[in-house]
């Protein structure tokens, strides 16, 4: 066969896997019980060859998920060796430090048998309403108060469920049923990737993936390093103010690029808090090489051959590489804006490329309700996104975790709350040639008017978005009940009976001076409400451009 046809056959096959990841990851929304996996998309799905390396991943899910789980395979290799597995077999943890940050993700891994021999792994990792504990929120202090943890272990054995773990499970957690469930849906995804993976291979006469997978990665490792061969040489450092828990934190990068490596360097970033938003290193690299694929090689496909040229280092007990046993139950409120700390670096070498800072954090709405035994729920907002060159900020868009929003029905029909308002958040998007995304307005409460509590987690409460090249900051966020008592933006509180709350969701930065906005362009955001002043676009202006 000549080398041409061995790389269209490749080539062919590299295409088949990502379709049958993508048909994992379905599966887990067709199956899963919780609507973060089932309306949201909060989830990970990746095929790995016999090493335990990513040769593919599924393009519904979040990189704090995938990016994590390419890293985590290797750690249920060690535990469990090759000749160790049998074909049935499902290995399971949320440890954060091996997987994907915090208990809430579920990490299952499972081999692929082809004609009685190990032929690779599919694996997902998914987020759950409820793991026990204090729940998931910013207030334990050590990883003892946050859930239950599980170790490496076996899910199930040549397809005999482990029903004690599922028993130790279901005695820890306040939403049993739809925990067990969505522990099985795991289980019935990696069995569909599996199976059509062994499809794949009798169609194609192979007898596992580690040829096929050394050339995608070797493929994709080739394409990454002549992009980051094209950068300039040099450093460049950026710093980013984040709300903290108690007091404000602050985050530092230098980005080094020499002789064809690239090396991003958190040294100087504060250290741990007391508090639940630390960042374990893996979740750290997952976020930082996400946000440098993004502007240096957003065209090479995700897998471990793209991920490994990106060199990530933190010092030991900074809040992005928190040890054992730090709280890390809200991880995502720090790990989520390192994208716009890497852009901050960026921006000085390829400023072409790079976008204003967003909103970047999920919003995420946990109640509960104020009695024990009532209802636990979840959903997710986004605000606005920073500003691109040559375009607008997306609004109420959730960057850089790409999870959705639940729809509003969906919500209300799983636990009893209503939704009383949903919106677009006039005024909070940066001014700029091109402006940022808006945020939005939310405003909930119980159905019948109970008090209830929110486990509040919410980043750019104080430090709004900053814009980029000569565009305006966006608005920060807030958090209030409906009569405008102000409420803390991190931790536990009770909304009194008869109150709502309001979440007034951040924008994001724009891009370039605000005067050189198209009229057009400017004039549709007034007519829509969402301007309500002309001041950041030139005060004179406005007659003319409207």
């Amino acid at each position: 066969m000549t080398n041409a046809r061995t790389a269209l056959r490749m080539d062919v096959m590299w295409t088949r896997l990502i379709s049958i990841v993508e048909e994992q990851a379905q599966t887990l929304m067709r199956t899963a019980f919780s609507t973060t996996v089932r309306e949201a998309g909060d989830l990970s799905a990746a095929v790995f060859d016999r090493a335990g390396r990513m040769i593919a991943e599924a393009v519904t899910g979040t990189p704090g998920h995938v990016n994590s789980m390419a890293a985590g395979v290797a750690h249920f290799l060690d535990r469990f060796p090759h000749d160790t597995m049998r074909d049935g077999d499902h290995f399971i943890t949320n440890d954060p430090w091996l997987t994907a940050g915090h208990l809430h993700d579920i990490t299952v891994v499972s081999p692929v048998f082809h004609q009685g021999r190990l032929a690779g792994f599919v694996g997902c990792c998914c987020h759950q309403l409820d793991i026990g504990g204090l729940g998931q929120g910013p207030d334990g202090r050590s990883i003892f108060e946050e859930g239950l943890q599980i170790p490496l272990m076996r899910l199930a054995r040549a397809g005999i469920i482990n029903d004690d773990l599922l028993a130790i499970l279901r005695a820890n957690v306040r939403t049993p049923l739809q925990v067990e469930g969505d522990v099985m849906s795991y289980i019935a995804a990696n069995r569909s990737g599996a199976e059509r993976i062994g499809r794949m291979m009798a169609e194609f006469a192979l007898q596992d993936l580690d040829a096929l997978g050394a050339h995608i990665i070797t493929r994709s490792r080739e394409a990454t390093e002549r992009a980051i061969a094209a950068l300039p040489e040099g450093s460049w450092r950026a710093e980013l103010q984040l709300d903290g828990y108690d007091a404000p934190i602050t985050l530092r990068a230098a980005l080094h690029v020499c002789g064809g490596e690239l090396v991003l360097d958190y040294d100087g970033t504060d250290p741990v808090v007391d508090r639940g938003i630390n960042v374990v290193l893996n979740y750290c690299r997952a976020y930082s090489v996400f946000g440098l694929k993004t502007v240096i090689a957003p065209d090479v496909p995700n897998n471990a051959g793209a991920l490994d040229p990106f060199r990530v280092v933190a010092p030991e007990g900074s809040i992005l590489n928190a040890p054992r046993p730090c709280p890390v139950a809200a991880r995502h409120v720090v790990g989520q804006m390192l994208p716009d700390l890497v852009f901050g670096c960026l921006a000085q070498i390829v400023p072409e490329r790079v976008p204003a800072e967003g909103s970047s954090c999920l919003w995420s709405v946990q109640l509960r309700a104020m009695a024990p035994g009532g209802f636990e729920t979840v959903f997710f907002n986004s605000g606005g996104a920073g500003a691109r060159p040559g375009l607008d900020g997306l609004s109420g868009t959730a960057f850089p975790s790409g999870v959705r929003a639940m729809p509003v029905e969906v919500i209300e029909h799983g636990a009893p709350v209503v939704i009383w308002r949903k919106e677009f958040r006039p005024d909070s998007a940066g001014a700029g040639e091109y402006r940022g995304g808006f945020g939005q307005r939310v405003e909930v409460a119980t159905r019948d008017g109970s008090p209830f509590q929110v486990l509040a987690m919410y980043e750019r409460a104080r430090f709004g978005a900053r814009g980029r090249n000569g565009g305006g900051d966006a608005a920060a966020g807030a958090v209030s009940l409906d009569d405008g008592t102000p409420m803390r933006a991190k931790g536990l509180q009770a909304i009194p009976a008869g109150r709502r709350l309001v979440l007034d969701v951040p924008g994001g930065g724009g891009w370039g001076d605000p005067v050189r906005r198209d009229r057009d362009a400017l004039r549709a955001d007034k007519e829509r409400g969402l301007i309500s002043s002309s001041a950041a676009y030139g005060e004179g202006e406005w007659a003319d451009k409207t």
